[in-house]
Parts: structure tokens; sequence; C-alpha cells
């Protein structure tokens, strides 16, 4: 149950590869990035997954690889791979819901700007946002240290504001380079793909387990099976 997270690094390590590759090869960004009018122009479909291999710059890859390392190591090592939830197909669910993800949080943004030639996006936001929320809801009271604030706050907690933050930005509409909505979706993702697959493969009651992790915050209760 505490083998090393291979998935999660197996993923990083592409990914920063990858990045740093298209960092000095700027010719591969457009043709990798999120660009819905090519999608549905020329059938780029590769496009949904290309994406999240790509950043921006260096802070921006190193912001999203660190979450990634610091959700995807204990939901891959821990939570998905309890006997309660998928015990020893932890792996393969992770691997589904990351690449799962990157799809799902960019469809919307896709039927959005699916006629518009000059919208383009990258990044792993809504994948590494639905690993983030799926850890949050196994582990709500998981506590998450945000930068320049010297207290953890409650994964919870943090969620609602994440969740209103981007919902708030994505309908302002900027165009500040960064996938908003791709960062709410990928979430609303993460927690609907961990309750439903939970529900139908696992042994944890996903709802009560929630409550109950609540109910006992500082602390971690273990996982209970049905």
């Amino acid at each position: 149950m505490f083998s090393e997270p291979i998935i999660t690094i197996a993923i990083i390590a592409v990914t920063c590869i990858v990045s740093f590759l298209s960092f000095s090869q700027e010719q591969y960004l457009g043709k990798a990035m999120f660009n819905p009018y090519a999608i549905r122009t020329q059938n780029q479909y590769y496009r949904f997954l290309t994406h999240g291999l790509i950043h921006g710059d260096i802070a921006h890859l190193a912001f999203n690889m660190l979450a990634l390392y610091s959700f995807g190591s204990l939901l891959e090592q821990y939570a998905f791979a309890h006997p309660c939830v998928f015990g020893s197909n932890a792996a393969i669910y992770f691997l589904a819901l990351y690449i799962t993800a990157l799809v799902a949080s960019s469809l919307p943004t896709y039927f959005q700007y699916q006629h518009t030639p000059s919208y383009n996006a990258l990044g792993a936001s809504g994948a590494v946002s639905a690993v983030v929320f799926s850890g949050i809801t196994l582990l709500p009271q998981l506590p998450i240290r945000i930068f320049l604030i010297p207290i953890d706050i409650p994964g919870i907690v943090f969620g609602i504001v994440y969740l209103g933050i981007s919902y708030y930005l994505d309908k302002r509409n900027r165009h500040d380079g960064v996938g908003h909505a791709a960062h709410f979706w990928g979430s609303v993702y993460g927690v609907a793909f961990t309750i439903v697959f939970v529900q139908l493969n696992g042994q944890l009651n996903v709802f009560s387990n929630f409550l109950l992790q609540l109910k006992a915050y500082p602390q971690l209760v273990p996982f209970t099976c049905m």
C-alpha cells in the first residue's frame, strides 16, 4: 500500500522533459497547444492530451508538478491503494483519472472556443486539479499549506476557495494565459470520478467516509471497508 508512486513520478518526468524541450523549440508549442478550432476543423484530437505536456514557463511547470507530486503521491500510494478503495489496481485508476481529466476538463472550453482560431491554452492544470480534488474527496481534512501563508488549511476549505476563484475568473473571461475553466471542471471531474468508481469498484462508502473525516479534524481516520 506504500510502494513508490510510480505513475505520479512517470507523469512528472515525461511532462518535465517535454516542457523543457518545448521551451527551446517553440515551434512545437503551436502544434501541441489546446486549440479548439484546430481540433474541430483539422481533427487534431491529440491536442486534448498534448496540451498537458507543455507549459508557459518554468514557474508554471514547477507549480503544477509540485501540486501533482504532493497530492498524486498520497492518492496513488495511500488513498487509491487502500484495500477499501482500489487496492492493487491503484496505479491503473490513478493513470485513468489523470488522462481522462485532461480531456474532460477541456471539453467545456472546446465547445466555447471551437469557432475561435486565435484561442490557445496549455498546461496540465485541469488534470492536476482533478488529482487534488480526488484527494480532497477521500481526505477532506487533509492539511494544505499555501505559499506565503504559514498555517495549514483543511483541504475542503482550500477546495471551496479554489473553485470559487476559478469560477469567478472564468466568468470574467480573463485572457491571462491560464485556463481557469479547466481548473474548475478538472476539480469537478476529480470529485465525480472518485465517487463513481469507488462506489462501483471499491468497498468504501465515499459519502460516509467524507463526513467521518470532517468530524475527526484535524486527525486522519483510517478507511473502513463496507
